[in-house]
């Protein structure tokens, strides 16, 4: 190794470390911040569905009579009964097996709030290591204030735009296949990410007109939805749950964008 690559070695490793540093700053402080504004109203909405779910889980199914001269609408209603009670009781036997080959889940109370405190701090640094490289990578002037602004934009990324076609959802509630609504989740994020950036930094008209178009398109195509939409939690808890999870995500990524810009600063000066 010459003079000159070594260096370079030591400013590239310096680099990496720094972001490192505000990244796992930011991340833990935002994400212990997310713990404690989802535990005052998303985490108890939570266990308000789940006790819903639990009592649908343990109550009979309707037995359905049969009539041997029933008149027509009678017996479609009763086959259109009959198939949602089907796609219900295969739903439930669904998430029965998931339940038991899923492995080891933590039990109720602290030991399952500990789990979700580490979780969310997890997701929080990880978004802040993000974060963190893109400040690195464009090298300008940075401070809180416009952390502020970063952090609006993670928060239009991350939780708005996927959540006009797929809402944050109770438990009990019936949905399409996970692995369509991950791949359409991050189709969205990707696409109203490359749209902000070029409706921001680009210059010419037709870039900004493309980032438009490419903001719908996923939209356009729509999120994956289940073949029968039914929840066993109030539909008015459902609505709380979505206006609880849009404020302590919009207080996270607020929190998070001003955390990562002041600690980058302070790590970078």
């Amino acid at each position: 190794m010459n003079g000159n690559a070594a260096p370079a070695v030591a400013g590239g490793r310096g680099i990496f470390q720094r972001i490192v540093a505000t990244g796992a700053a930011a991340g833990i402080v935002a994400g212990l911040l997310l713990v404690g504004v989802q535990h005052l109203q998303v985490t108890q909405i939570i266990r308000t569905a789940e006790t819903y779910e639990a009592a649908a889980a343990t109550m009979p199914a309707a037995p359905v009579a049969a009539h041997g001269h029933a008149q027509a609408g009678e017996h479609r209603q009763g086959q259109a009964h009959e198939q949602a009670h089907e796609q219900a009781h295969e739903h439930e036997q669904e998430h029965e097996q998931e339940h038991e080959h899923g492995g080891w889940q933590p039990e109720a109370g602290l030991e399952r709030s500990f789990y979700t405190a580490v979780a969310d701090v997890s997701m929080a640094v990880g978004y802040a290591l993000l974060l963190a490289a893109i400040l690195t990578v464009r090298d300008a002037p940075v401070n809180w204030r416009k952390g502020l602004l970063w952090g609006a934009g993670g928060y239009l990324v991350v939780f708005v735009a996927p959540s006009l076609g797929l809402p944050p959802e109770l438990p009990g509630t019936t949905a399409a296949p996970v692995m369509l609504r991950q791949a359409w989740w991050l189709g969205t994020a990707l696409a109203t990410a490359v749209s902000l950036a070029l409706l921001v930094w680009a210059r010419h008209p037709a870039l900004k007109l493309a980032a438009c178009v490419l903001l719908c398109v996923p939209h356009f195509v729509g999120a994956p939805q289940p073949p029968l939409h039914g929840s066993v939690a109030p539909e008015s808890l459902a609505r709380s749950f979505i206006v609880a999870s849009a404020i302590a995500n919009a207080v996270f990524w607020l929190a998070l964008g001003a955390l990562t810009a002041a600690f980058h600063k302070r790590f970078n000066d």
